[in-house]
């Protein structure tokens, strides 16, 4: 399928952008929710980079802690708008991903 002006639609939604383990995974999200996920359900919540996909995650995790991904589930956080005095800004939209991990693996933070 093209969009017009010869371009395919796979070329052009894919970004091309190969990242290094280190450059997906941007930080662990540390929160209640978060520590209750990785205690019940062996989960561990990661804000990543906007272009990684899941397959991309998963494979950064399993390098960076050596442990068996399970399953991957991504959300995009949309920024929310904030004033300042007079002035009308937006916070800054970033894209969280939930990691399961196989029952035997755990991943230490502290």
């Amino acid at each position: 399928m093209t969009l017009g002006f010869g371009v395919s639609m796979t070329s052009y939604f894919v970004s091309g952008i190969t990242l290094e383990p280190y450059q997906v995974i941007r930080r662990p999200l540390v929160t209640e929710k978060g520590t209750y996920l990785s205690e019940k359900l062996n989960a561990y919540s990661f804000e990543v980079h906007p272009l990684a996909t899941k397959t991309d995650i998963k494979a950064a995790v399993q390098q960076l802690w050596d442990v068996r991904v399970v399953a991957v589930r991504t959300q995009t956080r949309i920024g929310k708008p904030r004033r300042h005095k007079m002035v009308l800004g937006l916070t800054r939209s970033w894209k969280k991903a939930v990691v399961k991990l196989h029952d035997e693996d755990r991943i230490a933070f502290f």
